[in-house]
């Protein structure tokens, strides 16, 4: 049968008694967590703390190979490390818990180790939990150090991911003293100079995997420097609200955007060079920009540059909000055609040195400016004309000195800055004569002179008649002309512009046909992966089923004839049974008068012998009906530590619902502390803090403003 055990089941391992722990969220469940190769579940020791508490990972069945055993033994020398508490474990086989397994199949070659509490940083992230400073150089200090110590000795997790990085740190349950802020789990797939290579390997997690890296899998001494770097950043970005809310969700980043020239990667680099100094932002920076995991920063780097950090807040950082936007990635830029070269260079240059902008003579970043240049064209494309322009001038910046996309992007600005600043026309044509200075002087002159006669002035009036008609005909020709010129320049504009359209349509018409091409060739792609890996489970789980069936099988085979076996033994002692009472009833009759005789002394006898009876199975229910109340009384005190533990539990969930504005989700965890609380509150008003715990939970049901302080 399968192993899906119910709350407070009982298993014995290895001749340890343990109880199946109880969700914390789900009351009626049990307490198990599912991973990419099997399920987690709590086993709470019968006689023991809970900090005892132990692990059982079942595997799936792609993932149960016997080497499992090898590899733990091998494991077991590393459980010292900080961090590596996992590696202390134990694999249930068929020679030691045959049993067990018989019962349970699905525990084949499952493994017992410590149950580490506390939360995963997923669900930091998930929970977009921000931390304090303190908290983040802690956990990432932690972290680091982990990191290092593996490296030293030749190792590597290689699947290092947010739900595999366990964090006793915010852990309710009491620790030892020098337990590690920072615990790594799922380590099947550790890598270790001395360890075979598994049969199966991860690519890596999503926000986690490098993408440049082997997507086959990842199995080095290397393997754990890229996505280190991710977390290590993550907990020191998480300390500030910007990158907090800028989560993409399950991690910080998309799998879709690592190692791109994302809004989230400048963020939280920015973030990073502000609020914990340049050498931790370079050493993300080198970690980002790596071409293969080995040039990624060694986790000694990153110990070292965090121990020179300081708890303190840099004076320098201010408290406006760091997010700033990029623009959403796109398959690649679109270029429209230039018609002349020489001309269109010209064009850039005189463009560019009239804007103020100074192309960068560096590494072209393509993918940065090809999303830029789309995010631009469809703000023009839009009618954002200032918007458009902006980005384009943000492009410009990542392109080198005389390459073709420079002349493109500088005749882009310039014609957004002709269309959003167009010169002033200049006066043509008789107007412009007319309005001129010299023309008015000269005529305001000669109106002077001929003032003084009025036979003069109609001379001139006369003589000057025909001149100023051929003046006015030249003019109005000079005009009609000009009018014509300008006419059609415009139209050869707009067939211009129109032209320009056409081809910058038929090219991002193109794009987009092959973006579209790319993404179904992807989709199919994942489709016929999805179809493999469902053929691939399906196989499994019908030979898991049909090996459940022959276990079946062979255990009704074996009660059969083990019932047949107990038939025969019942019947043979009924027939000594009968054979034993007709000889007793014939020596009854031969004795009967002997018997009557001894029949008082048999009677006294059998008198006492029933009282002493009497008296011994009143002792012994005495002695039972003790052991019992002492039974129950230990079983009391265990079920009171338990339901501390969860009402705790659900006053930290009410507080950090409250925290993250989700009054509801509080209030409901909120009841669920009053109704446990209520059915012993007599013991529980004894317990540490829990009775100013009830009463802050009576406060908050009853005024929803009023605010749970963190105990």
């Amino acid at each position: 049968m399968g192993f899906q055990p119910a709350p407070g089941d009982q298993i014995t391992i290895n001749n340890t008694a343990y109880r199946v722990g109880q969700h914390p969220a789900a009351p009626g469940l049990a307490y198990a967590q599912a991973g990419r190769q099997g399920i987690v579940y709590q086993l709470l020791p019968v006689n023991g703390s809970p900090y005892e508490a132990k692990a059982l990972k079942v595997f799936f069945p792609k993932f149960r190979m016997p080497a499992m055993v090898y590899q733990s033994d091998h494991m077991a020398g590393y459980k010292e490390i900080p961090g590596l508490q996992v590696c202390s474990r134990e694999v249930l086989t068929p020679e030691r818990n045959g049993e067990l397994i018989a019962r349970y199949p699905d525990l084949l070659y499952a493994v017992i180790m410590p149950w580490i509490h506390g939360m995963t940083w997923f669900d930091v992230i998930s929970d977009q939990r921000s931390l304090s400073r303190s908290e983040s150089l802690t956990l990432a200090k932690a972290l680091a150090a982990i990191g290092s110590s593996m490296e030293q000795k030749g190792l590597a997790h290689c699947d290092l991911s947010a739900p595999n990085v366990m964090l006793p740190f915010f852990s309710e349950v009491e620790l030892p003293e020098g337990a590690a802020a920072v615990e790594l789990v799922d380590v099947e797939q550790i890598y270790s100079p001395k360890m075979d290579r598994p049969d199966v390997l991860l690519a890596g997690s999503p926000g986690y995997a490098a993408h440049r890296a082997v997507q086959s899998g990842l199995w080095s001494s290397y393997a754990d420097r890229f996505a280190g770097a991710v977390i290590v950043a993550e907990m020191l970005g998480w300390s500030d609200v910007a990158v907090v809310s800028k989560s993409w969700g399950e991690s910080y980043f998309d799998q879709h955007e690592m190692q791109t020239g994302c809004e989230r990667y400048f963020l939280l680099k920015k973030s990073l060079g502000q609020r914990w100094g340049a050498a931790i932002s370079d050493l993300f920076t080198r970690a980002w920009d790596s071409q293969d995991l080995s040039s990624c920063p060694t986790f000694g780097e990153w110990l070292v540059a965090l121990s020179a950090v300081s708890v303190e807040e840099p004076a320098s950082v201010t408290k406006q909000d760091s997010a700033h936007e990029a623009p959403e990635a796109v398959a690649g830029a679109v270029r429209k055609p230039v018609i002349d070269e020489a001309l269109a260079a010209q064009h850039a240059q005189d463009a560019a040195a009239n804007l103020g902008l100074q192309p960068d003579t560096g590494e072209v970043n393509d993918h940065v400016v090809a999303r830029l240049f789309h995010q631009a064209r469809d703000l023009e494309a839009a009618g954002n004309l200032t918007g458009a322009l902006e980005i384009f001038r943000s492009a410009y910046h990542f392109v080198q000195k005389d390459s073709p996309l420079e002349v493109e992007l500088a005749a882009a600005i310039h014609d957004l800055e002709s269309q959003l600043y167009p010169p002033q026309e200049e006066k043509k044509g008789w107007r412009a004569i007319a309005s001129s200075r010299k023309f008015m002087i000269s005529t305001a002159a000669g109106i002077a002179v001929l003032a003084g006669s009025v036979f003069t002035v109609n001379q001139i009036l006369a003589d000057q008649s025909e001149v100023r008609q051929q003046q006015e005909a030249s003019a109005a020709t000079q005009q009609e002309d000009e009018e014509k010129e300008r006419a059609a320049a415009e139209a050869a504009e707009k067939e211009e512009e129109a032209a320009r359209l056409a081809a910058q349509k038929k090219a991002e018409d193109a794009a987009r046909l092959k973006a579209e091409e790319e993404e179904k060739a992807k989709q199919e792609e994942a489709d016929k992966l999805a179809a493999e890996k469902a053929a691939l489970q399906e196989k499994y789980d019908k030979q898991a089923k049909y090996e459940a069936y022959l276990a079946q099988l062979e255990a009704k085979k074996e009660k059969q004839a083990l019932q047949e076996k107990y038939d025969k033994q019942e019947k043979y002692e009924q027939y000594l049974a009968l054979l034993e009472e007709k000889k007793q009833r014939e020596a009854e009759e031969k004795e009967a008068a002997a018997a009557r005789a001894a029949e008082e002394s048999r009677a006294a006898e059998a008198a006492r012998t029933a009282e002493a009876e009497r008296q011994a199975a009143a002792k012994r229910q005495e002695e039972a009906r003790k052991q019992e109340a002492a039974a129950k009384a230990e079983q009391l005190k265990k079920q009171r530590a338990e339901n501390v533990v969860t009402l705790i539990a659900y006053y930290n969930k009410a507080y950090n619902a409250q925290v993250t504005d989700n009054l509801p989700r509080a209030r409901n965890f909120a009841r669920s502390f009053q109704t446990m609380y209520q059915k012993d509150a007599t013991y529980y008003n004894s317990v540490g803090s829990m009775k100013s715990r009830s009463s802050n939970i009576n406060l908050f049901l009853n005024n929803s403003g009023f605010w749970l302080p963190s105990l």
